[in-house]
């Protein structure tokens, strides 16, 4: 019986994980041309459920220490730029501008900010005025954030370390048991807040973003000045936020390239 045990069981995990992979297109081209099938092995349902359990955890622990939103002027400015982001996002995916978006800003000298599953965002005011931030680069750092949210990367992020964990939580939710919700909020809260994303993610965001930018009718270099206004505050090198790679060369002139491929569309959103 054990020996039956033995075979039976990978046999089950390996016809359960394959089961549980897809291979999804998350977005549309758009105009800079991101286009690249991802392998899922998590629901966007589960994971945009534990997001926003993490989000709303993350947004009373700011507002039990004073420091959700404490500036209304500063709130209205970052939510006027984000609306208008956040309604170009139907170019790279239809139902995106109809997300429950939500932005908040967070009292933190951290040059930090983030868009979970779903549209659930915050800006750390150590960014806006440490960097002295324009309403252009405000819209640069959104939509390298909403990039990453409509290409889903915490999802595919979190269903690569499942597939190196040999698919630990699709087994153990077969076999029931664990707490797997909760492992899956500690999941997409590590891959947003403490990892840095690939470079092949970072890359995605870069180009997404600027084109959102300029339909949103905000200058899409301005995805270069703050490059290196960040480069400036880290000596030479981004915030883990931004992640580390590609290099600073590289990413300036790829930055540089595609802003320029989407100066048409920002001129024809300022008519």
């Amino acid at each position: 019986m054990q020996s039956i045990f033995k075979i039976a069981l990978p046999v089950l995990l390996a016809g359960t994980i394959a089961t549980a992979c897809q291979t999804v297109q998350t977005t549309h081209g758009g105009a800079v041309g991101v286009q690249r099938s991802q392998l899922m092995m998590v629901s966007a349902q589960e994971v945009e459920q534990a997001s926003n359990q993490q989000y709303q955890q993350m947004v009373a622990e700011a507002r039990s220490k004073n420091a959700l939103d404490r500036d209304p002027a500063t709130v209205q400015r970052v939510r006027r730029i984000v609306s208008r982001l956040a309604a170009q996002t139907g170019a790279f995916r239809t139902d995106a501008p109809s997300w429950s978006w939500e932005v908040h800003v967070f009292s933190s000298s951290e040059l930090n900010a983030w868009c979970m599953a779903g549209g659930k965002m915050a800006i750390y005011t150590g960014l806006i005025e440490r960097l002295a931030l324009t309403d252009d680069e405000i819209a640069a750092v959104m939509g390298h954030e909403i990039a990453h949210a409509l290409r889903e990367h915490a999802r595919e992020r979190v269903s690569k370390s499942m597939a190196t964990g040999l698919g630990i939580s699709v087994a153990g939710a077969l076999l029931g048991v664990g707490q797997l919700g909760q492992d899956l909020m500690g999941q997409v809260a590590k891959v947003t807040f403490e990892l840095p994303n690939s470079r092949e993610h970072e890359t995605e965001a870069d180009r997404m973003g600027v084109e959102l930018a300029a339909r949103a009718g905000y200058d899409p270099r301005a995805a270069v000045t703050l490059w290196n206004k960040m480069a400036g505050q880290s000596a030479g090198a981004p915030p883990q936020w931004l992640s580390t790679h590609p290099s600073h060369a590289t990413r300036q002139r790829d930055l540089a390239e595609y802003a320029a491929r989407v100066i048409p569309l920002y001129e024809g959103a300022r008519r």
